[in-house]
């Protein structure tokens, strides 16, 4: 079965720039749009890819003060919808909160009932069901993220 990719920004219009992959892509991309590359905006990117889990904005306030880069939570709550509202974090709502993570791209979320943790997963649909969907909805899919749900079976190194 062939399967179609999920979209990410290189293989959309050319006026998109490229996929986010690492934290010097974010970097490049704060600089690019004419961000204020501070301080406390550096220590939140640092963190977000060294980590690279989904966090709320309190996890991230008290990850980087407990490493001693002292932050206020207003600086963070701004820098993370700065970020988030460029496109250069992925922000999540939930109902008991926004988590962000450092990967703005289209991806899907493996979503573990008993720990809450967020896992970033790749998921190709094959063609045949897109194109089906496409012939049910009229709508021409140019991506998707899809949600999974479950509890852990196994302990699994990541």
């Amino acid at each position: 079965m062939e399967s179609l990719p999920i979209v990410t920004s290189s293989t959309k219009s050319p006026a998109k720039p490229s996929a986010i992959r690492s934290l010097e892509d974010a970097v490049s991309r704060c600089q690019m749009l004419g961000m204020r590359l501070s301080r406390q905006r550096r220590y939140i990117l640092e963190l977000l890819w060294t980590d690279q889990e989904h966090l709320s904005a309190r996890s991230i306030y008290d990850r980087l003060n407990q490493q001693g880069k002292e932050i206020g939570h207003t600086s963070v709550y701004q820098n993370l919808e700065a970020l988030s509202d460029q496109g250069i974090i992925e922000c999540i709502d939930r109902a008991d909160g926004r988590l962000y993570g450092n990967i703005s791209e289209a991806h899907s979320h493996v979503n573990c009932l008993d720990t809450q943790q967020i896992l970033d997963v790749n998921v190709e649909i094959p063609i045949e069901i897109l194109q089906k969907i496409e012939a049910e909805t009229g709508i021409k899919i140019t991506e998707y993220r899809i949600d999974f749900y479950g509890h852990r079976q196994v302990p699994v190194d990541r």
